[in-house]
């Protein structure tokens, strides 16, 4: 056997992870019954049959010794993080033995009830310092650690994340997206030769990305009308929200959940104002920038007692603040009197679509840190919500407009 396989588990026992030695006290724990029997996937014939080899008399259990041997053997197909926590499980086990749905569970490296349960038993048998109060972090480190507290409920998921956490690959949607909305505002700014109320500028909806009712039949409209801005004041509120809250939500769940949340509320804000404010255009990226802010101050809400952050009711007040102030702004613009009197200033409701989609997608999305959305119920159901409403909107882009007879302002 390779000698580094062989050290490796002992490395892992004499130094824990800051994962395994999370202080789980007071965290509120699902624990997974041994008689709860998930599904078998592909990957798990694999180690239902190491399973079978230490279990010859089919008992469906085997000893923790023996899966020590077993962890032992294998140890380099796992995640090294995980791996500490496995060997503490073996270490700490009450009972003496391991059932085979655990089994599979903890060493396929999936995510779930029983692996935190592994990460609760293992940190009864190790305790260290509180993450916040580990000493000689470097600047980087300390960031880490305060996106953790900032994001994340549960200590054990905090030091989870700061333990594995490798900046690769960096926050890239929110930063692209954010390049791409300020390039285009400095290119419309130059062409226009105005930065504040660029709206009021002749040639300002006459471009390819404006949604308008007259163009609605243009698919791309409905998500490209983010990177077009009324002015100065609304990109820089767009964007400090978004940089502010985007940024550690998506170092914590990655960029695929939280570019999913954010197109999702870019999407239901257009769809929103074609339903109820149909002859008003709509531009800006309040509609994403709403779903992430409102989907975090949700998360926060609804999980006060174990957000440790310091600033939680600072960091609250002030995204409350920014938000009202400009979802105020875009009231007044609505409502200002227009410079194509036919049409009407870009609408607000696409800020309440986004609302919409954060605290009900966007509270499930950022709930569970590294759990698979597809196993929630509750994500299916709000997925059924989102898609009945898109459909619902898509025909009534196509049939309300002529039945309801309405005049739609021309393109200025």
């Amino acid at each position: 056997m390779d000698p580094r396989m062989r050290a490796r588990p002992r490395e892992a026992h004499a130094s824990p992870s800051p994962a395994v030695a999370a202080n789980a006290e007071g965290d509120a724990i699902e624990v997974l019954e041994s008689t709860d029997v998930l599904p078998m996937a592909p990957e798990d014939q694999h180690w239902k049959t190491l399973f079978d080899q230490f279990d010859p008399e089919n008992s469906g259990y085997i000893s923790t010794e023996r899966f020590r041997s077993l962890l032992n053997t294998h140890g380099s197909e796992l995640d090294p993080h995980k791996l500490a926590v496995l060997l503490a499980l073996a270490d700490s086990n009450a009972d003496g033995r391991i059932c085979y749905q655990d089994f599979v569970n903890l060493m396929s490296n999936k995510c779930s009830n029983s692996f935190r349960r592994a990460i609760l038993q293992g940190s009864r048998q190790r305790k260290s310092a509180a993450l916040l109060e580990e000493p000689g972090l470097g600047v980087s480190r300390r960031l880490v650690r305060h996106v953790a507290f900032e994001t994340l409920p549960r200590e054990m998921d905090r030091k989870w994340f700061y333990d594995s956490y490798t900046g690769c690959p960096p926050p890239w949607f929110i930063i692209a997206v954010t390049i791409v909305e300020v390039a285009v505002f400095v290119y419309y700014g130059l062409l226009l030769d105005r930065w504040v109320l660029q709206v009021s500028h002749p040639l300002y909806l006459r471009n390819p990305l404006v949604y308008h009712p007259q163009l609605r039949a243009q698919a791309w409209r409905y998500l490209s009308y983010i990177f077009m801005h009324a002015g100065i004041e609304h990109l820089s509120l767009n964007v400090l929200l978004q940089l502010l809250v985007g940024v550690p939500l998506e170092m914590v769940h990655g960029a695929l959940r939280i570019g999913f949340l954010y197109i999702s509320g870019v999407l239901a804000g257009s769809l929103a104002v074609s339903v109820a404010d149909m002859t008003a255009p709509v531009v800006g990226s309040s509609g994403g920038v709403y779903a992430l802010v409102s989907a975090h101050l949700a998360n926060i809400v609804m999980n006060w007692s174990g957000m440790k952050g310091h600033f939680k009711l600072l960091r609250m007040g002030a995204a409350l603040l920014c938000m009202s102030a400009e979802f105020g702004r875009a009231v007044w613009l609505r409502f200002y009197p227009s410079v194509y009197p036919p049409c009407p200033n870009p609408s607000f409701v696409a800020h309440l679509g986004g609302v919409a989609v954060g605290v009900t997608l966007g509270v499930v999305v950022l709930r569970n840190y590294e759990q698979r959305l597809q196993e929630q119920s509750l994500w299916w159901i709000f997925i059924l919500v989102y898609v009945v409403f898109v459909l619902f909107a898509v025909f009534w882009n196509i049939f309300a407009y002529s039945l309801l007879e309405l005049r739609l302002p021309p393109l200025p």
